[in-house]
């Protein structure tokens, strides 16, 4: 299984944001949208990922309030990214070494998505809940052994 499939179940709804919008903007579309992460763009290219773990880091910086920041002084400006042919096992590898909960999908320059942990898992559990199907299907219509022999 590849990115592209997962990107194909979930969908291509992007909730993006620019660097230089205040870091409470970002909140409240991540609040509104029920989101996570919001990437950030700047002219067309990606140049940060905001999860809900830089806002938290910014707030307790901040004293517990969200102030006047900025996005870009919040966001992670070298987001790990992934392709659209990447492989499923990898995204699982990346994500647990990088502690990665979303990773930008993109096609050379292209944002093309976001996938989240939670993406990924659900496909792994799909997976694993169709070859058992397929499994417990094959076995059920295994053929008897011939009981007069």
């Amino acid at each position: 299984m590849k990115v592209s499939d997962i990107l194909r179940v979930k969908g291509n709804t992007l909730y993006t944001i620019t660097p230089d919008e205040p870091l409470a903007d970002a909140v409240n579309t991540m609040a509104d949208k029920d989101i996570g992460s919001l990437v950030v763009m700047e002219h067309g290219d990606l140049v940060g990922m905001l999860t809900f773990r830089e806002v938290i880091v910014a707030i307790v910086g901040n004293g517990g309030q969200v102030g006047g920041t900025l996005v870009r002084k919040s966001m992670d400006d070298h987001p790990v990214t992934c392709t659209l042919e990447t492989d499923l096992d990898e995204i699982r590898r990346i994500m647990l070494e990088r502690h990665a909960r979303y990773m930008p999908v993109m096609d050379k320059r292209m944002l093309m998505g976001v996938i989240s942990f939670y993406d990924v898992a659900k496909a792994v559990v799909d997976s694993q809940n169709f070859e058992n199907k397929m499994l417990k299907a094959y076995i059920r219509d295994w053929p008897a052994e011939d009981e007069s022999s």
